[in-house]
């Protein structure tokens, strides 16, 4: 299992969870459609990793540093 800020712009992966006590968070990566195993490819990277922009089903989110931590995810080699 990974993190989403351990992931290079590139990358693909899947978002397997969430982590314990991130319920506020999750919440909103639920809204946003991350649900679990929902592909994404992360477009960039800030120069201190936060914000991460990812692409999702066709658009491109941006989610902080909290919103990042709270997701679990798997790599993918496309």
């Amino acid at each position: 299992m990974d993190k989403l800020k351990q992931m290079k712009p590139g990358e693909s992966g899947e978002v397997t969870g969430y982590e314990q006590g991130s319920g506020a968070y999750r919440t909103r990566l639920l809204a946003m459609g991350l649900t679990k195993s929902t592909r994404f490819t992360v477009k960039s990277v800030a120069p201190m990793g936060d914000p991460v922009e990812i692409e999702i089903r066709g658009s491109r989110l941006t989610l902080r540093k909290g919103e990042a931590d709270a997701l679990i995810v798997r790599r993918i080699n496309a």
